[in-house]
């Protein structure tokens, strides 16, 4: 990603919304150490393999890339550390109630920084797609495509 700004996308998985259908998404805080937020200011991260899991009652982002920051030194962060996610109880204990039902996760869609210049992530409640679903998505991509390059070429 390019140079970030305070209101600014960090990161995104592109992936999920291809993988899952999002049924609802929420807005979550992250705790990070300082080394993180400066590697992350600089758009060095990746969430495309990572997902949320609950640890004794607390919701965790699990797998996350965060660069170690350049001018860190011997106090920097682990890559791949995981990170604990802010939220209400109240938020918390729904979500809890939502994942346990069969083949419903919690997927990171957007890494950013809002805008009081703090660290949030936007995750979905998704549900896996299967083969076929996948194909109708990339079928709807691709028409959507043509009719774009149609619609430009008859009134250019």
């Amino acid at each position: 990603m390019s140079e970030s700004k305070s209101g600014s996308t960090v990161a995104l998985n592109r992936k999920a919304r291809f993988e899952y259908t999002v049924e609802e998404e929420i807005e979550a805080g992250i705790v990070l150490v300082g080394t993180e937020v400066k590697s992350l200011r600089a758009g060095k991260s990746n969430i495309a393999d990572s997902y949320a899991a609950e640890k004794d009652g607390e919701l965790w982002l699990i797998n996350a890339h965060i660069m170690e920051y350049a001018g860190g030194n011997r106090f920097n962060h682990e890559p791949k550390r995981p990170r604990k996610l802010l939220l209400h109880k109240k938020q918390i204990k729904k979500l809890l109630g939502r994942l346990k039902v069969k083949g419903v996760t919690l997927v990171p869609l957007k890494l950013y920084f809002n805008s009081r210049g703090i660290a949030k992530i936007k995750l979905g409640i998704a549900i896996g797609k299967k083969q076929y679903e996948k194909r109708d998505t990339i079928k709807q991509r691709d028409w959507q495509r043509d009719k774009a390059r149609i619609m430009r070429n008859k009134n250019g």
